[in-house]
Order: structure tokens, then sequence, then C-alpha cells
């Protein structure tokens, strides 16, 4: 079904993860890494053929925050942070070469990847614990900007995460959204007399 009867005109969100970022092959969740230049435009590659966005909201990690303002500012659009789009935090592995990581304890991190939400590492945030922040973060804009055409720029994970959380699929089921570098997702969300329905209408998948 391409589109749905509503009361109010949908509300579109598009998500934008962030591009490539300085210091390799990390566990990158709240370690504040900058973009290279690929990753700048791999960011702007995947916006060049879209248009329509009312307004910019981002993560505060400046891998997703240098960006998006800028961004804003040249289209003159409102810009904002909103604090619970960050990244999950890794705990004990945080900022750690995941290579290295696998050499201590690939059973640990093949765990990790495979049954998300089973296993977290220490100090780290558990993956319901983001689901759930994020959710909020969502629910949060879609009330005080019902109807109008978004742009978040956020990460991976939490892009994963608020898929399965939208969709109301088991936390196991995040691994299996690709999202690359720079890959932007649309949803539009139908508010129904029984409630909000989400659409994937758009996945991309930016850089390999």
């Amino acid at each position: 079904m391409s589109k749905l009867p509503g009361n109010d005109t949908p509300t579109t969100i598009d998500l934008l993860r962030h591009g490539a970022c300085e210091g390799g092959e990390i566990f990158r969740g709240a370690t504040d890494s900058v973009l290279t230049p690929e990753g700048w435009q791999q960011m702007a590659a995947a916006l060049a053929p879209h248009s329509g966005w009312q307004r910019v909201v981002s993560s505060p990690l400046q891998r997703c925050a240098g960006f998006a303002e800028r961004f804003a500012s040249d289209r003159q659009l409102p810009f904002s942070l909103e604090a619970d789009l960050r990244e999950i935090h890794f705990g004990i592995w945080e900022g750690r070469q995941i290579s290295a990581v696998w050499r201590e304890d690939s059973a640990t991190l093949e765990h990790y990847y495979r049954f998300p939400g089973a296993v977290t590492p220490a100090g780290g945030e558990s993956a319901s614990d983001a689901r759930d922040r994020l959710a909020r973060a969502w629910n949060s804009l879609l009330s005080r900007h019902r109807g109008e055409h978004l742009l978040l720029v956020l990460h991976g994970g939490a892009i994963r995460l608020l898929l399965c959380h939208l969709l109301g699929a088991p936390l196991t089921s995040s691994q299996h959204f690709s999202i690359p570098h720079g890959c932007l997702t649309r949803l539009r969300v139908y508010h129904l007399d029984d409630g909000d329905f989400p659409q994937i209408v758009l996945h991309q998948g930016g850089a390999s």
C-alpha cells in the first residue's frame, strides 16, 4: 500500500547516517570523532537528489552535528540538537579498535552482534535502553513537528535500533538493516484514528 488515509498531513522524517570518520574502525559510540573529507562528501551526495526539509535535527556528536549545522545554515533551515539521538555507548570497548577487541574476546563480540540485547559491555548502554531513549526522542519530535518534513542526522546503530522500534521488530533484527556511511532512510508517518503508522518509503544504501 503506497498511501494510507489519515486525518492529518503525514509527517515525513529522513534519517541520515553520518559519513566516514577519522580514527579508523573503532567502537565509535560516545567517542566524538570528526568526519573525514570523504565523510562530508558521502553525506552531501546522499542529500543532493532530495529537498523539501523544513528543519534539521542532529545528534550532538560532531560527526553528525558539524555537517547538519552547516547544511541547515546553507539552506536557512531551523536547526537543533537532540541529545537522545546520540549513538549507543560501548562501555569498556569505547574508542578501541574493533580488531583488537575481537582478538581478545571474539566469542563475546560475536554474541553481541548476533544477539543484540543479550550482551552489554561493562559500563556500556544496553541495546534496550538505547532503543527506549531513541523512541522517546522520536515521539517527542513527532509530537512537536507533526505534519512537517524533518531531516535527522544520527548514527548507524541508532538508526537500526530506531527502525526496530518503529517496525515492532525484536532487537535481534537490528543487524539485518544495512546502514552504511551516508545512508538515507525516509519514513512517512500517517496519523490514523487508531494511532501513528510509519512506512519506509525510501532506503538508499550510501557508501558500502
